[in-house]
């Protein structure tokens, strides 16, 4: 584990968000971090589809960037109604 430095209001930011959602600061940082990350890698999805990415990836043991790189966790399908 490290330390990152970022400032003082990023980390305002991260207290007050943290706090609507019932997340520590560093959760808080860590979702961001891991929500951006899946957003470069595949900017094809939207939001709810990178956080489905994210309960896929932790119910296969936690979310490991070769796997997100190379597709190991598939883009969500579509559903009977066209939405996904």
């Amino acid at each position: 584990m490290g330390i990152v430095k970022i400032s003082e209001q990023m980390h305002e930011n991260l207290r007050v968000a943290g706090n609507a959602l019932s997340r520590s600061i560093n959760a808080q940082a860590e979702h961001w971090m891991r929500v951006g990350m899946l957003t470069e890698m595949h900017p094809d999805l939207d939001y709810r589809e990178i956080c489905q990415l994210l309960i896929r990836a932790e119910l296969a043991g936690g979310l490991d960037i070769a796997g997100a790189a190379t597709g190991q966790f598939e883009k969500p399908k579509a559903s009977a109604t066209g939405k996904h």
